[in-house]
């Protein structure tokens, strides 16, 4: 099926190339035919028309025309106007790029079929720190209106400091010197969620942002400034089943078959909630003389995430409250539906002791960057000197309360209907809708647990770059870049936990004047329950007071420090071959990588009050990375680019801890842990890299890219045996009947590992449909394909939460086939579009209860987005003013995932869709 796919797009790009060149051999016939008067005419309108989308697309054409790399872009089609509400949103319709929701929005960006672990996002040609528990940033952070581009790498060169092994993403903003005259734009924007209100949160938002920018009339002084504020609903149902599944016993759970496939619980939940981002850039340019060039960057992004999960939930697994003890009431299945794979897929569950549970997270984001370039030219010499800072702060607030029905646990039963493909149902018997009903008390899960995590990310860096002419002898070079590079990088978390204790009152309903409301959770076939104010709650009833000392809770914490040291040398080609004009670099980069990590671990062969103890490991290594870009010019505004590499991507930061936890086994001497690895090595892999692009002027081009990755290290979770822990043992001493202790013994942590390869088709095209008539004019498509394919796999996570099964699976991140489509019409001030993105099946590495990644198989999804506008002339006497109308995920597509096979579900979520109305003054 693979392979046709790929024959059918093929011939359908071949076709599309055909036709647009006999379309634009037509059109330039028609131009030569022309008289002078009419070519004058027609270029005055083409000035003039190409605005909006069309400008948009036109930029990012041009970029990737110009490039001596294999890149892709977005350009804005206006100051502050990306072309999507988001920036991930905008980049998953590049061609090899996809986007992974969370929370209802594109959030990370995988590249070419790897996790958003092995690329680099950089802000102005600097690397950003990111707010997340790794590298990966997180592009809802980033306000798509104070963004004027973005350009992906996917070839790297010696140059490009912090290059990532699939990809590079460099975020700009604007420069107010290449502007010839002051522009402002104001935007105010109306959001509303199709969920609607609940639950003391409105379904509706806003967005409003404004730029302006300036310069001086002899260019020498040039300002900008952008502000971007947003509201946005978040409006969630969700139904989501227990990790992992796994084959029952005989007698495990009471009337379910042996070796049958089940999960211990389900909940059904509605979120509430809203995220409120505030953003700022300025950027300020000096020019005082044509030999030097000052430029100040500062970006603010300050959000906050209010949300709480109001949740009917069930344990159906081997504890129901009772205790299990003999002559107690124990769990109880009826009716069992086994399907034919062995998995249980409905029946009663009786019993149980249901919860009404509220789910309350505040998470808090600050990102600040600051860089300060200065470029000056002595001669045919030029000189550029980078210092930059960023650092990001997250931290987080997640409560919860569970409440029973009293007085006495009440013991209820649940009809269950598991389903592949919509939201699974769980009905109870009994009505859980009444607030006086249900009671604050130690249920199964006690009464309430907290969480008060913290991550900071701190990266300073200084750059110098020197362009020097070529030899006379080397007339084939345009010039020589030399450089290095310096980064300091800190990322910390911290993760304290604690019961949530219920106060003096004990048992108790939570107050009226704390209520919200009842919420629907029909969807799911539970009907009403209450919601509440949970962090009201917990300082009324309860007591919370987070700690981080506990013996489970002392390898949460953590430091990673990474100083690289980077030195590169390139030289850039501008000569022919024959009749052929070839552009491109040929170069190498050293990097020297000194990493280390600081942590703490609970040592139980110490006394007791020495049991905590600090922690230090890291490494030193060097990476020589040589690169290759060839750009070969040919006929008819053809180009054939071919790129070689050796390229590297930085280990997870939370897999460089140095956190662990270890023991002795008293009846063999052998010890044992688990944790990070310090002494990681990179990813390491070589890359080569081919295409075929076919440019129609500035307007359009159809192109096909093949890549190979030849990825010689993987890095994999597992257990290893001959670990030394033999400076974790100094002061241990066997007791009288124990073994004599060994030095070494088993280990679970990251390692690196052999990899594999790794490979890729990229089709696409962007054509305005007037090259094939005129009667199409305003028309146009822009459509991509990729096919990606691995031989590497992966040993699914030695834990038992783990939800791919015990088999090898394939890459996290890996959609075997990425499509998306963008069909357009723009016309005398009239813009309409409809964009779909398309991915298939992938496994997704999710956040769990502890915090850590999970592998979940994900749904493929299909996200279809629809834009309508209208920009007023100047003749209307509205001139600058335009109307927008956009809706979201106009499907309703659901985000699903399940465990091995989809007949066992996880998560099955609908957040909605989104529309959007505003005004746009441009002035």
């Amino acid at each position: 099926m693979l392979n046709q796919e790929r024959n059918l797009l093929s011939l359908a790009l071949a076709a599309a190339i055909t036709m647009a060149a006999n379309a634009a051999q037509a059109q330039t016939a028609q131009e030569q035919d022309a008289t002078p008067v009419q070519q004058s005419d027609t270029a005055e309108l083409d000035t003039i028309v190409v605005t909006g989308i069309r400008r948009g697309i036109e930029s990012a054409i041009s970029v990737k025309r110009d490039s001596t790399s294999i890149v892709e872009a977005i350009s804005a089609e206006d100051i502050g106007k990306l072309p999507d509400v988001s920036i991930a949103e905008s980049l998953a319709r590049l061609p090899g790029l996809s986007a992974q929701r969370v929370a209802g929005r594109a959030q990370v960006i995988s590249v070419r079929g790897l996790s958003p672990d092995f690329s680099t996002t950089l802000l102005n040609g600097r690397e950003m720190v990111s707010t997340g528990d790794n590298r990966s940033v997180e592009f809802d952070q980033y306000p798509s209106e104070l963004i004027n581009g973005v350009t992906v790498y996917k070839t790297p060169d010696a140059g490009l400091v912090g290059q990532g092994l699939t990809g590079t993403l460099n975020m700009q903003t604007v420069r107010p010197l290449s502007f010839d005259e002051p522009v402002g734009v104001i935007s105010v924007r109306g959001l509303h969620n199709s969920l609607g209100s609940a639950a003391d949160a409105s379904g509706y938002g806003e967005r409003i942002n404004a730029s302006y920018i300036t310069r001086s009339d002899d260019r020498r002084f040039g300002f900008a400034i952008g502000f971007s504020h947003s509201d946005t609903p978040i409006q969630e149902n969700q139904v989501g089943l227990y990790e992992p599944w796994q084959q029952v016993g005989d007698g495990w759970r009471p009337g379910v078959p042996e070796g049958t496939f089940y999960s211990d619980g389900i909940k059904a939940l509605r979120r509430t909630g809203n995220t409120e981002r505030d953003g700022l850039m300025m950027t300020l340019q000096f020019r005082p003389s044509n030999a030097w060039t000052s430029t100040l960057d500062l970006f603010h992004s300050k959000a906050q995430q209010v949300s709480t999960a109001n949740q009917f939930e069930v344990h159906i697994g081997d504890y129901n409250g009772t205790g299990g003890t003999p002559g107690e009431v124990r769990l109880d299945v009826t009716n069992p539906v086994i399907n034919g794979n062995g998995t249980f897929t409905g029946g009663v569950a009786g019993n149980v002791y249901p919860l009404v549970r509220g789910m309350y997270n505040y998470r808090e984001d600050e990102i600040s960057a600051f860089g300060w370039n200065n470029a000056f030219t002595a001669g045919a010499v030029e000189l550029v000197a980078d210092v930059s800072y960023s650092k990001t702060e997250r931290d987080e607030i997640n409560l919860e309360n569970n409440t029973q029905l009293l007085p006495s646990p009440q013991l209820d039963s649940v009809t269950l209907d598991y389903r592949s493909d919509g939201f699974s149902q769980l009905d109870p018997a009994r009505d859980y809708s009444d607030p006086t009903s249900l009671y604050l008390t130690n249920t199964i899960y006690g009464s309430g647990y907290g969480k008060t995590p913290r991550v900071e990310d701190e990266l300073r860096a200084f750059r110098l770059d020197a362009s020097l002419p070529a030899p006379a002898a080397a007339s084939w070079l345009a010039d020589f870049d030399v450089g290095v590079n310096y980064a300091d990088r800190q990322k910390s978390k911290w993760q304290p936990e604690g019961n949530i204790n219920l106060g003096a009152q004990g048992d108790t309903a939570i107050g009226p004047d704390l209520q919200y409301g009842l919420v629907d959770l029909g969807f799911a076939g539970v009907g009403m329950i209450p919601s509440w104010n949970v962090p009201a709650a917990v300082a009324r009833y309860m007591s919370f007071i987070p700690v981080d000392d506990l013996s489970y809770l002392i390898p949460k914490a953590w430091r990673v420090d990474e100083e690289i040291s980077t030195a590169y040398a390139r030289a850039n080609i501008d000569t022919q071959w024959g009749s052929v004009p070839v552009r491109g670099n040929f170069g190498v980069q050293v990097q020297r990588v000194d990493q280390s990590s600081t942590s703490r671990y609970w040592d139980t062969t110490r006394p007791e009050g020495q049991n905590v103890q600090p922690i230090t490991r890291g490494k030193e290594y060097t990476d020589v990375l040589p690169s290759l870009n060839l750009a070969f010019s040919l006929t008819e505004d053809q180009t054939l680019r071919m790129a070689l590499a050796e390229q590297v991507a930085r280990p997870r930061v939370d897999e460089l801890r140095a956190s662990l936890e270890f023991g002795v086994n008293t009846a063999t001497g052998e010890p044992g842990g688990s944790g990070g690895n310090p002494e990681l090595d990179p990813w390491r892999a070589y890359a080569f890299d081919l295409s075929y692009e076919k440019y129609f002027g500035q307007r359009a081009y159809v192109s096909a890219a093949f890549y190979y990755k030849d990825l010689r290290t993987y890095i994999y979770t597992e257990a290893r045996d001959g670990f030394d822990f033999s400076d974790l043992l100094v002061d241990y001493v066997p007791g009288p009947n124990e073994p004599p202790t060994l030095s070494t013994g088993r280990f679970t942590a990251p390692y690196n590992g052999e990899g594999g390869s790794l490979r890729g088709l990229e089709l696409t095209a962007s054509l305005p449909l007037d090259l094939f008539s005129s009667a199409l004019s305003g028309f146009g498509v822009v459509a991509s394909a990729s096919f990606n394919d691995s031989d590497i796999t992966i040993p699914p996570p030695p834990n038992a939460q783990s939800s791919v099964g015990s088999q090898n699976v394939m890459l996290p991140g890996l959609s075997e086939r990425v499509y998306n489509l963008t069909a357009y019409y723009e016309r005398n001030g009239f813009e309409a579009r409809i964009s779909q993105r398309r991915r298939s099946d992938f496994i997704g590495e999710i956040g769990n209860f502890d915090g850590d990644r999970t592998l979940r198989y994900v749904v493929g999804e299909s996200i279809t987005d629809v834009q309508v506008g209208y920009a007023f002339g100047d003749h209307t006497g509205l001139g600058g003013l335009s109307v927008l109308f956009q809706a979201s995920n106009i499907t309703d597509e659901a985000y699903r995932t399940y465990a091995g096979t989809r007949d066992r579900p996880l998560e099955h979520i609908e957040w909605g869709r989104t529309y959007l109305l505003g005004l746009n003054y441009r002035f």
